[in-house]
């Protein structure tokens, strides 16, 4: 009876803790199913060169001349870079060419875009199949009053692309900034290049996320944007300026760049010119000398130095980095 006794106490003592493994067991296989793709694609994640340090910044670069086109061969020596005006050793450069890239596609299915909805839809068609490498990774992003995920995951198999292209969501209202964020978050984790391509006709009316929260998820992953603005008719009173306005601050804190687009040509040329861009960039990165301020945000300046052109180049990147990154 006291063996008894002393059994069913430890087995009470014990049962706590087992309740607790297997509320995170649940936990964790509720977490797969949700996402099926995330085990395959960590897997299946290239390798790179780029080195993986938390006091390492990274700077994705992109040059181009008087004319609007990528500067390419360029060497380290032909760099300047500055933290909050300090100058600092340039310790790993590449051609960012060599680097994978991850490219979250996002497309605004919204009332105001579905006209031009399957213009767009081929277009994106024709950039993914212009861009992407075997090593490289895509994700097809639909939002409106919701943001779907289209391909569940990212992925370099065309046909699947272009079936998650074909088969977006149509909805009412637009949630942009929910998904900058949410294309953001997923490619925190990525290794390599990251960029987010967004076709829009830059009106939020939905998200629960603002604007500077969507900025600071894309200034924390590292991604540039490039931004597609839709402009079916240019005098509509109904434009949303404001919007566009928002989408080209955001393009250029991030190193990105924006476009106008009136017809299919325009789009076209749109996707050519980013994949111009994305063929010809630079990673730079350093390990910062100098702190001078208690600022959560450092600013980051490069300019191109000892190159005859040097004058006429426009140099782009991130506008700086946040030393604490924010919890989700």
């Amino acid at each position: 009876m006291r063996k008894l006794a002393t059994t069913l106490l430890l087995i009470g003592w014990l049962n706590p803790w087992c309740g607790l493994g297997a509320q995170e067991t649940t936990s964790r296989q509720n977490s797969t199913q949700q996402n099926p793709a995330s085990q395959s694609q960590r897997q299946s994640e290239p390798t790179t060169t780029l080195r993986v340090d938390v006091n390492l910044v990274n700077v994705f670069v992109t040059v181009t001349d008087s004319h609007g086109s990528p500067v390419g061969g360029l060497k380290k020596e032909n760099f300047v870079l500055k933290e909050d005006d300090h100058e600092q050793t340039i310790s790993v450069f590449d051609k960012e060419s060599a680097l994978p890239l991850s490219i979250a596609l996002a497309i605004d299915t919204s009332l105001s875009t579905r006209h031009d909805l399957p213009l767009e839809q081929a277009s994106a068609k024709r950039f993914a199949h212009s861009i992407m490498r075997p090593v490289d990774g895509l994700s097809v992003y639909g939002f409106s009053e919701v943001v779907y995920e289209s391909t569940r995951g990212y992925t370099s198999d065309l046909r699947r692309i272009d079936d998650a292209i074909d088969h977006i969501r149509v909805g009412a209202a637009t949630a942009l900034y929910d998904a900058i964020y949410l294309a953001s978050r997923a490619l925190d984790h990525r290794k390599g290049r990251k960029v987010i391509v967004l076709i829009t006709d830059g009106g939020d009316t939905i998200s629960r996320i603002d604007y500077k929260q969507a900025v600071r998820a894309a200034e924390e992953a590292e991604a540039i944007v490039y931004s597609i603005i839709i402009v079916p008719i240019e005098s509509s009173a109904g434009r949303e300026t404001g919007g566009e306005h928002a989408l080209i601050q955001l393009s250029d804190d991030t190193g990105g760049k924006y476009y106008y687009a009136t017809s299919t040509g325009d789009l076209d040329e749109a996707f050519r010119k980013i994949s111009d861009e994305l063929r010809t960039q630079y990673l730079l990165a350093y390990y910062p000398s100098q702190r001078t301020s208690f600022s959560e945000f450092r600013r980051i300046e490069v300019k191109v130095a000892a190159v005859p052109e040097a004058a006429a180049y426009h140099v782009r990147h991130r506008a700086g980095y946040y030393t604490v990154k924010s919890e989700f």
